[in-house]
């Protein structure tokens, strides 16, 4: 693949008729469709709005990269779009973006066609380039002035410098990654490299991209440096540098103050750096904070619940009792299916949640304390509480263990991962699970399981009026995972009418927008039109995240209809007494609901409340 398939005429507009973000995005998008790139718009734009949510790629001095890897782009392309006025697109200096290279990238894209967008991106890092570019009037004077200004053979080498260097020894070291590692990673690479080449200084860069990692430090490398440059915005491997000075920034600080950064380095100004410390010197895994450790256990159990819950709901349908050999109704196959999904799949859930929080809180060596914390929980009457207090218990013990046992000879490095931290990472959570964690836990448990059986029927409904508005506050977020959490916690206490309420809830935001998409079809765009036909799939699967593109185009219209009618939804759930025994599945768990009926009702009535509200308060399209 040659730079010229990469930059096409049809994929650049010189004149921008958008005048904000997503009317941006919206537009070098459809250059992308209509040149035949992608196969899927609204798969595409996901992509661009989830990289968007973890940080603007609007750049300083009027330039914008967004970018995206999906499965829907067709082949690797960039569209270049132009603004003569500008965009507020939430840039690093607050000024309006007049130059946009949006990435297109395909799942399966390789290293060279990975290396060859981001060396076009890198470009704007020359302000003569950049001006060249903003002054352009049609699209050939923008290829031209691309390819005069990058060569094939610059591909190879595009992320770093001396790679084939065998010298272990450099002034400066350094790692780049961004969340999606396609163009952030390798510009702030580039400026690394091009201001050290300035300044006469060795320096070594090596990048965590989207194809992985690409010219990794070695430890004599480390070794000899004078210091340490982490330019991440994710998770990057930290405890190699311990002892070293090492200055932990933003992969955007690297592309707007590469010198500082360097002399910072050169200079050893930085916080010397501990290895898996609690420090504000730490990598970027510690400075997540609980909710993200519990998010990275919840996220590692959801292929447990869902496959193991959907495979029990299979079993109900034969008889709720005919997995047991004992009942009239026993039948094999259903005996199999509970078997696999409840005997194992639903069985491990909170163990392996556990463990996911401990490995997020300690790395590697805190999984096996943590998840044994979870399991002592589940086989002591602690369940999902007990699991996630298991979870941090064993993370923290091992970041403890850690600390404790750093002064050790080098010697024993290689002993602390195989003995040190399991031996008694295991042995602390075990007995502190056993001595002082699990009865108070399994108290708490049967308390709440006989309030909720207590409640009654008024506070039953405030109960889902409040988990269906969670469902569709932030459709996947925190809220909406709390919410989801809290009905799985209800079902391992034996109580089903709370996540019939949270499915209900997270059913009716999908299924309300594809209603209002086609009862008010003058209120939507063609292609949100084609979007709302997929939030009907979506909907019946209990997909609450199809309704983000049209939340992040009309949050102040969108989010609150579709809080509305799931609010209504989990409401009538709880008042009919609806009972939901399986944790995902959509309609296709609907057999196994003690009342499929009322149930539909409840979705239904939520669903056509969204869609009214939304359809009433958008205005037409012109």
């Amino acid at each position: 693949m040659s730079i010229k398939d990469v930059i096409t005429l049809e994929c650049i507009e010189v004149n921008l008729k958008s005048t904000t973000k997503n009317e941006v995005i919206d537009e070098l998008i459809e250059l992308l469709y209509k040149a035949g790139k992608l196969n899927n718009k609204e798969k595409y734009k996901q992509a661009i709005l989830e990289r968007e949510s973890k940080g603007s790629t609007g750049m300083e001095e009027g330039i914008a990269i967004p970018h995206g890897k999906t499965d829907a782009v067709n082949t690797p392309t960039i569209a270049i779009g132009i603004s003569k006025n500008g965009i507020d697109y939430e840039s690093l200096d607050g000024k309006p973006s007049q130059l946009f290279f949006m990435i297109a990238a395909p799942e399966n894209a390789n290293d060279t066609h990975i290396e060859l967008l981001s060396k076009i991106t890198t470009l704007v890092l020359d302000e003569d380039i950049t001006n060249k570019l903003l002054n352009s009037s049609t699209k050939e004077d923008v290829i031209n002035i691309l390819l005069s200004n990058i060569e094939e053979s610059d591909v190879s080498n595009s992320s770093s410098i001396e790679d084939n260097n065998s010298s272990s020894y450099y002034d400066v070291l350094a790692v780049t990654a961004c969340p999606t590692g396609i163009a952030h990673t390798y510009m702030s690479a580039d400026a690394l490299n091009k201001k050290a080449k300035e300044m006469g200084i060795k320096i070594k860069v090596e990048t965590n991209g989207s194809t992985g990692v690409k010219n990794e430090l070695t430890d004599e490398e480390i070794k000899n440096a004078n210091g340490i440059i982490v330019a991440a915005d994710k998770n990057v491997e930290m405890n190699r540098f311990d002892g070293k000075n090492v200055e932990i920034v933003g992969v955007k600080e690297a592309i707007k103050n590469p010198e500082k950064l360097i002399n910072n380095a050169i200079n050893k100004t930085a916080p010397i750096y501990k290895a898996n410390s609690t420090s504000s010197s730490f990598s970027k895994r510690e400075k997540r904070g609980l909710y993200k450790h519990l998010m990275s256990g919840v996220s590692n159990m959801l292929p447990f619940v869902v496959g193991g819950g959907i495979l029990i709901a299979f079993s109900f349908m034969f008889g709720i009792n005919a997995s047991n050999p004992e009942d009239p109704s026993f039948n094999m196959f259903a005996k199999l299916l509970s078997d696999i999904g409840g005997g194992n799949a639903f069985f491990l859930m909170v163990p392996v949640m556990a463990g996911f929080i401990g490995m997020s809180i300690a790395d590697r060596p805190g999984f096996a304390p943590a998840m044994i914390g979870g399991l002592i929980s589940l086989n002591n009457g602690g369940g999902f509480l007990g699991g996630l207090v298991g979870g941090f218990l064993g993370g923290y013990i091992v970041v403890l263990l850690k600390k404790l046992f750093s002064k050790l000879p080098s010697n024993f490095e290689g002993l602390k991962p195989v003995l040190i931290f399991p031996l008694f990472g295991i042995f602390f959570t075990g007995a502190i699970m056993y001595l002082f964690i699990v009865e108070p836990i399994a108290f708490i448990n049967n308390g709440l399981n006989e309030f909720l059986k207590n409640l009654g029927t008024g506070n039953l409904i405030l109960l889902g009026t409040v988990l269906g508005a969670m469902m569709a506050t932030d459709m996947g977020g925190p809220i909406n995972k709390a919410a989801f959490t809290f009905g799985i916690a209800a079902i391992a206490a034996g109580e089903f009418a709370p996540h019939a309420a949270v499915m209900a809830g997270g059913m009716v935001p999908p299924l309300g927008i594809a209603l209002a998409t086609t009862i008010f079809r003058n209120k939507f765009t063609q292609d949100e039109k084609d979007a709302g036909k997929t939030c009907y799939v979506m909907g019946l699967s209990f997909i609450t995240e199809g309704v983000i593109p049209f939340a992040a185009a009309d949050p102040i219209r969108i989010i609150p209809s579709c809080m509305i009618g799931s609010a209504i939804s989990g409401a009538l759930s709880m008042a009919f007494h609806i009972e939901l025994r399986a944790p995902h599945g959509g309609i296709f768990v609907f057999p196994i609901v003690n009342n499929p009926l009322l149930y539909l009702v409840a979705i239904l009535v939520g669903a056509i409340i969204t869609a009214m509200i939304v359809g009433l308060t958008k205005k037409n399209i012109n």
